[in-house]
């Protein structure tokens, strides 16, 4: 298993972006390629795309965002698009893609990581603590998590 920038994926920005549009099909293929285009630069901490590889295919990703589709512009960066294919579900492969964002985002400087989720207990299964609720564009409440670096 190796978790890589999507800058550095030998399949390319392409395959990479339609992953992530496959997991989350409510957004673009096009956000997704626009965002991966502009991520990773040098004088630019976020935004980040990541891809975990196994057994010669992509099966899982993340990437580390400004925000979050979430109210709280204050708070970054975010852990978002998080995705485990599904037969590969259960070997905690997500928490090895939730430790690798940490280890990501206090290389570029940062103190604490920040996912939304809809999901109870899952983040506080890797030791995440839920620090208050934002609010979704609709005014839904969505759960705040943080996790220091």
């Amino acid at each position: 298993m190796e978790i890589v920038n999507v800058r550095d994926y030998a399949g390319g920005l392409e395959a990479a972006a339609r992953f992530f549009h496959e997991a989350w099909s409510g957004i673009t293929y096009r956000f997704f390629h626009d965002a991966m285009v502009h991520s990773s630069l040098e004088d630019r901490p976020l935004p980040r795309f990541y891809l975990l590889l196994g057994s010669g295919r992509i099966v899982g990703c993340y990437g580390l965002v400004t925000n979050d589709f979430i109210s709280r512009h204050d708070l970054h960066p975010w852990f978002a698009a998080l995705y485990v294919v599904e037969d590969r579900r259960g070997e905690a492969l997500g928490g090895r893609l939730l430790d690798n964002a940490v280890g990501e985002a206090a290389s570029a400087g940062f103190s604490s990581v920040y996912p939304t989720t809809d999901h109870e207990g899952y983040y506080e299964k890797y030791g995440w603590t839920r620090i208050e609720d934002g609010y979704e564009r609709d005014g839904t409440p969505a759960r705040i998590y943080r996790k220091r670096c």
